[in-house]
């Protein structure tokens, strides 16, 4: 009987044990740092930025990296491999190429928000353009590389939705992203540029003086998804759902996207 006795402790010792590693393995499995990697048009910057603080608040293993820039030259970089967990365009066609190319799932993306292209002068200018109309009397003005940049490519169908094109072509600075166009304007090396709302708001440099129809253009609509190669899935979707949420569309608007629903 005690041999018996003596037996059956040690076995549930031995499943106590057992039971102890693999709490601490879950444990430990949960608490390990997770780095998420975002691609990100340069538009987003500081909301994301406003955004990020307060996730990594909630999931304390999550850390979120931000790569800013062109969608197009973004877009290029996911198809050719580059290590990204979501992808948040300023430009629907970027993102669908993604999803044509099976690096995206459409169930896991969605239309987030949208923005406005306004006509930008530096502060306190006096150079008489106070409407799109008046582009023909700058020396300079620039607009994001229509290919990479959709501030840009919106610009250009703006203008030649209004017969302007021809006559500024040979007058603009091309930049590599919207926040480039900005800081054109800011320095003052051009007489205007054409960029999102959200960044016209953002500089104190800057005076939004005309607002473009939107009927002069593509509808500016920025979706954001989770790369199905992602090396951290579940992570991915945990913030892919948390930019869906009231606060989150909330700090967006603050900075002057337009909510779609």
């Amino acid at each position: 009987m005690t041999k018996r006795y003596y037996v059956f402790s040690l076995i549930m010792l031995f499943a106590l044990l057992m039971s102890a590693c693999s709490t601490n393995e879950k444990s430990s499995s949960s608490d390990k740092k997770v780095e998420l990697t975002i691609s990100a048009a340069a538009s987003l910057q500081d909301a994301l930025n406003d955004i990020k603080s307060s996730f990594e608040k909630v999931h304390k293993n999550v850390k979120l990296n931000f790569n800013f820039g062109a969608s197009g030259a973004l877009q290029q970089q996911i198809s050719q491999g580059a290590p990204v967990d979501l992808f948040f365009s300023a430009a629907e066609d970027k993102f669908d190429k993604l999803v044509q190319e099976g690096l995206i799932e459409k169930k896991n993306g969605i239309d987030l928000v949208g923005n406005e292209l306004v006509l930008v002068v530096p502060k306190d200018s006096n150079n008489g353009i106070n409407a799109f109309e008046d582009i023909s009397k700058t020396k300079k003005i620039s607009i994001g590389t229509p290919e990479l940049v959709p501030a840009g490519q919106y610009a250009k169908e703006t203008l030649e939705n209004l017969n302007l094109w021809k006559a500024v072509e040979k007058k603009i600075v091309y930049a590599k992203d919207v926040r480039q166009v900005l800081t054109y304007v800011e320095t003052g090396n051009v007489d205007a540029g054409i960029v999102y709302k959200t960044d016209a708001l953002i500089s104190p440099k800057v005076e939004i003086v005309a607002t473009a129809k939107e009927n002069k253009h593509a509808p500016i609509i920025y979706p954001v998804g989770v790369i199905k190669n992602s090396s951290h899935p579940k992570e991915a979707q945990l913030f892919y759902n948390y930019l869906q949420n009231d606060k989150s569309i909330q700090t967006l608007e603050k900075y002057g996207f337009k909510g779609l629903n």
